[in-house]
């Protein structure tokens, strides 16, 4: 199988890099990156592109699948257009462009709460993104919704950091409705994400299959 992978460098996209790497499922990996990655195997294939002119590249997404854990914050990305252009525009291209090649599966890396009637931005544009994809009719599309990420990541982020710390008290008083916002592994959403990819080489898709993936079921899936 082949697979593309958008976002290898971030937190959760470079537990899926190694996962992806070391299944026998998967035959090839074209990660798409700004920068080249340290990260050699003769699996890999890396793409330096610029990420507003994907289109130029429309052939590399000729692939079985694509996994996307693209995602900024909008402090990082300095203004809401640019953080809709990070995690709505890309995104989104990345889809449009595997749909029009062949690709059968989509994986997206969204957020709970995602919503394109929140009144959130954030939420909002999450939102947005998934009703675009949607539209794009994948035979397989699974979007994933955790809540707060856990991780060590290599920028640090102070309003993150806090709620990490107090994560595991705030997660044993999330339970029935509620768990769905527990912090969750970023290495445990990978697995899953790995896994669900691994499936799809065991099992073709017979029929179209649009689902989300909330905590319960991301941790059920990572094994």
């Amino acid at each position: 199988m082949n697979v593309m992978l958008l976002g290898a460098t971030g937190l959760t996209g470079g537990k899926v890099l190694e996962g992806l790497l070391a299944k026998d499922e998967v035959s090839r990996v074209v990660a798409l990156v700004r920068h080249q990655l340290p990260t050699l195997h003769e699996k890999l294939e890396q793409h330096e592109i610029d990420f507003g002119r994907m289109a130029d590249h429309a052939d590399l997404f000729k692939v079985d699948v694509i996994v996307c854990c693209l995602g900024t914050t909008i402090n990082k990305a300095g203004s809401q257009s640019a953080f809709r252009e990070a995690d709505l525009g890309y995104p989104l291209k990345a889809a449009e462009l595997g749909r029009s090649q062949g690709a059968r599966a989509f994986i997206l890396m969204s957020a709970i709460g995602a919503s394109s009637s929140s009144t959130i931005f954030y939420n909002r544009v999450k939102g947005e993104l998934e009703d675009a994809v949607r539209e794009l009719g994948y035979p397989y599309l699974a979007i994933y919704h955790p809540s707060l990420l856990l991780g060590d990541r290599r920028e640090q982020r102070r309003a993150e950091a806090l709620g990490i710390k107090a994560m595991p008290l705030i997660n044993r008083a999330l339970i029935g409705p509620l768990e769905k916002y527990r912090g969750i592994e970023a290495a445990t959403v990978a697995r899953a994400m790995v896994n669900e990819v691994c499936s799809l080489a065991a099992e073709p898709v017979a029929e179209r299959v649009d689902q989300t993936r909330e905590y319960h079921d991301i941790v059920s899936l990572a094994g």
